[in-house]
């Protein structure tokens, strides 16, 4: 059966699951719109949200962000936090500037707390106040800001949005952290909005599963862990960046759709009742019937070129290393057969290296399989710049790599191969490695098999050699 048939059946039996689909909507309807609410409505609130979010709540963090990269503020603490007030001020004018609810920044190593409204103490380790500090402190490499909810050290009656962003001088040296505050009660009327707008409950956890922010009016919890039902999902929920889903709570369906909010390092929780109506029923109908009629249209127009796109995508999958890109040994004879038959006619020489990477087993042990893998691909490139379609790369198995190199004599193959062990060689990157190559000149005639097996000898020849280095067989 060929392609363009097999296709065309294809999108005749999906043309006609939509229309029976359509045609038992009406029986459906309520498990058609729960996929819809699940599928789709949901997850698109949480986009909608997500992207307003972006315009209310990214602003501080960009605001923090200008504060952390200030020349003013770093070259301040470099020259030994000379006159307090200059820095008082400089937070004074942020908090006025931008119209937040506190600005604030801690030398490291002073520790001092400066705040718009003046000096008001040092951060110590045994004050339990004091523990966002140290944590903002550690946060992993890559990772230079955090948001949390705290008591302002001003005032301590007030709960603040705080955004601390890790301060660096101009060599990457940890300075200090600094940042501005919002109103709890601000973001908390920014939910309600959301949630009047869109007609579900909206809010905020952590990667713990602990409420961070939630609307006025909204059911109070703090953890999806103590919540019936919905801690039956939880674990689901807090290991996938996207999910959607339900569960039951007090004998009714609730649809909840989670996202991960990377810049703020929370999830944003939607979460709708399962309230059906009449109007939604025939809403549900008439919408399954137009997206049946409209998918099944456009499978049709797209269903070859689907088809072509997959086809294509199976070859690379049947014919490349998965791992490093270049070719696999699957197809290593059709190809190294195909070179050989086209310098054979034409007369040229056709070389054939065969590379092992040194003490392999000994990287793997010391720093992973996942850096292995790293060095595998590095070599892997390393060679594919070197040739610049000159030749061809196969990974050959583990770490040995076989190249093949047509209209390319033994000399300048040397030369070739040289360039490619210096790099490296050379390398900077962790861990540093050395390859042996063997490589062999095709003699006239010969079969694939012999000169794989006189590179194999040539390669074993240069690791007795003391490896790292490249040796004719």
């Amino acid at each position: 059966m060929n392609r363009k048939r097999f296709s065309w059946i294809l999108v005749g039996l999906i043309s006609l699951g939509f229309i029976v689909t359509g045609y038992m909507s009406y029986k459906m309807a309520h498990e058609t719109l729960e996929e819809q609410i699940q599928q789709d409505s949901l997850p698109l609130t949480s986009d909608n949200i997500y992207s307003e979010i972006q315009q209310d709540l990214i602003r501080p963090i960009f605001i923090s962000s200008l504060m952390a990269q200030d020349t003013f503020v770093r070259d301040w603490t470099i020259s030994g936090e000379v006159n307090s007030l200059k820095m008082v001020h400089y937070l004074k004018e942020i908090k006025h500037q931008y119209n937040t609810v506190s600005s604030f920044y801690v030398s490291d190593k002073t520790k001092n707390y400066y705040h718009y409204s003046g000096v008001l103490r040092k951060v110590s380790r045994s004050n339990m106040s004091d523990s966002w500090y140290f944590r903002v402190k550690n946060l992993k490499p890559g990772k230079d800001y955090e948001i949390n909810i705290d008591s302002d050290t001003a005032d301590p009656s007030r709960v603040v949005v705080f955004v601390n962003y890790r301060v660096y001088d101009f060599s990457h040296k940890f300075l200090g952290i600094i940042g501005v505050g919002l109103s709890s009660n601000a973001v908390s009327q920014i939910i309600e909005k959301y949630k009047k707008r869109y007609e579900r409950d909206i809010y905020f956890i952590n990667d713990l599963g602990d409420v961070t922010l939630q609307g006025k009016t909204q059911e109070n919890f703090r953890s999806i862990h103590d919540r019936p039902g919905l801690k039956n999902i939880a674990q689901k929920i807090l290991t996938s960046p996207s999910m959607s889903g339900s569960y039951q709570f007090n004998g009714e369906t609730r649809y909840i759709s989670s996202r991960w909010v990377d810049e703020f390092q929370w999830f944003i929780i939607v979460e709708q009742k399962d309230e059906f109506n009449g109007l939604i029923l025939k809403r549900a109908i008439i919408n399954n019937l137009v997206i049946s009629l409209l998918v099944a249209l456009s499978v049709i127009i797209l269903a070859h070129w689907v088809f072509k796109n997959y086809q294509s995508r199976l070859e690379t999958m049947a014919t490349k290393d998965k791992l490093t890109g270049v070719h696999n040994r699957q197809v290593f004879d059709e190809l190294v057969q195909t070179k050989c038959e086209v310098t054979t006619v034409k007369d040229a020489p056709l070389s054939l290296a065969l590379l092992d990477i040194d003490h392999f087993k000994e990287v793997n042990d010391t720093y992973g399989h996942t850096i292995g893998d790293f060095v595998l691909t590095r070599v892997a490139d390393t060679c594919l710049s070197h040739l610049s379609g000159r030749g061809e790369v196969c990974r050959w198995g583990g770490e040995e790599f076989v190249l093949v190199l047509p209209f390319i004599d033994k000399e300048k193959a040397l030369q070739l191969l040289e360039s490619v062990r210096k790099e490296i060689q050379n390398q900077s990157e962790t861990p540093n490695v050395t390859v042996s190559i063997g490589l062999v000149e095709r003699e006239p005639m010969e079969r694939v098999q012999s000169m794989l097996s006189r590179a194999d000898k040539a390669m074993y020849k240069a690791k007795k050699q003391g490896r790292n280095n490249v040796q004719f067989g």
